[in-house]
């Protein structure tokens, strides 16, 4: 690939994949090619390369004859995640008790007192917003950039059900009081302490729910797919 084609699709993915990761394109929005050409005043072939790039990623998937599509996940696929996500914010955590800078900390701090002002008000949407900017403080401070792009990446991906969580103002209290822990831990420097927090911060409550849809038989899901194909025919 051309080195000036090669830069334009990946000046496009990146900002396709930054407006996917704010959820400023959420999950099951189309991708029309003539907006993004019009968009980035670019041709055709940088566009679909940054697509093809999306799709590898596991942002977006390329159906025949509509284009390119946020992708969604199933539920199954959600717990799936949220089993890899736990080890990553885990990891995350305990390298950021070790490596978080001062300016972070104030950070870290400021982010957990939006999060109390979004609790005792019962706001959830201040709450969600406080919530992602407490972890992406973090995350970024274990200063693994790998790390922190999948973790990035898992999270905008799982928004959707994630966020149906903070519907409820007692889970939003019992979130603030899980992130109190993470946050003491980090500050006082206990890598295995953080991890530990924030594990069952992650975790809490999904274990049991988890384990219920993992051991689902995929029989049931493959016979109610084919009940469907049926009726329609």
């Amino acid at each position: 690939m051309p080195e000036e084609k090669k830069s334009l699709s990946e000046t496009i993915r990146t900002a396709i994949e930054q407006d996917i990761l704010s959820g400023k394109l959420p999950s099951g929005t189309q991708l029309e090619e003539q907006q993004l050409l019009a968009r980035f005043n670019v041709s055709r072939t940088p566009v679909r390369e940054a697509l093809i790039q999306l799709e590898s990623a596991g942002l977006v998937d390329l159906v025949p004859r509509q284009g390119a599509i946020v992708k969604s996940i199933s539920l199954r696929e959600y717990v799936a995640m949220s089993e890899i996500l736990v080890q990553l914010e885990a990891l995350a955590a305990r390298l950021a008790a070790r490596r978080m800078s001062a300016a972070q900390r104030q950070q870290m701090q400021d982010a957990y007192e939006a999060c109390k002002r979004a609790a005792e008000t019962a706001d959830s949407d201040a709450y969600r917003t406080a919530n992602d900017l407490f972890h992406r403080v973090i995350y970024e401070a274990s200063c693994n950039d790998i790390l922190s792009r999948q973790i990035r990446t898992m999270r905008a991906r799982m928004r959707g059900m994630r966020d149906l969580r903070f519907q409820k103002p007692a889970r939003i209290l019992a979130s603030l009081e899980e992130h109190g822990h993470v946050m003491r831990a980090i500050l006082e420097g206990s890598e295995e302490a953080a991890g530990d927090a924030m594990i069952r911060h992650i975790a809490t409550g999904g274990d049991v729910y988890a384990d219920m849809i993992a051991s689902m038989p995929a029989e049931a899901d493959t016979r109610k797919r084919t009940r469907g194909s049926s009726d329609t025919e």
